[in-house]
Order: structure tokens, then C-alpha cells, then sequence
């Protein structure tokens, strides 16, 4: 019925960048409502490196994931 694949489940540096970041934005708009305005500076934050990162391809995590041996997928190669 569903086509799961083994290689559709893995979690490369591609995906694992993707969750990091969404979940870094999600949690720092949750603090910044909750707990102090200062939090959006970081989701702010999250969202400039992510921007940069289409056009240069430098990801600090991303090297961070590549140095403790994940695999990368096709962004981070």
C-alpha cells in the first residue's frame, strides 16, 4: 500500500538541519512570547543563517553534522 524506502527515513545532514533550525524558531517565538521579547533575536538569528546558507552554502551546523560522521545529503555535500 504506502512505498516506504530505507533511504526516505534516514536522517542526513539535509533533514537533520531543517528539524534543528524549525525547531530552534519554534521554540525561541515560544520563549520570546512567554518569557522575554530578547528570544526573537534568536529566532531572528536562526532565520538570517538559514537565509545565508541558500546562497553560500556555509552551514555551521552542517559542518558540526558532517564532523560526527552523518551522512550528508544532496545540499551539504
Amino acid at each position: 500500500m504506502f512505498n516506504y524506502h530505507k533511504e526516505s527515513t534516514i536522517m542526513n545532514i539535509d533533514r537533520l538541519v531543517f528539524a534543528i533550525a524549525g525547531f530552534f524558531i519554534l521554540a525561541s517565538l515560544l520563549l520570546g512570547y512567554f518569557v522575554s521579547p530578547y528570544w526573537y533575536l534568536f529566532a531572528g538569528f536562526v532565520g538570517l543563517n538559514m537565509f545565508q546558507a541558500a546562497f553560500t552554502g556555509f552551514c555551521p551546523l552542517a559542518k558540526i553534522l558532517k564532523a560526527a560522521g552523518v551522512e550528508p545529503g544532496n545540499a551539504f555535500k
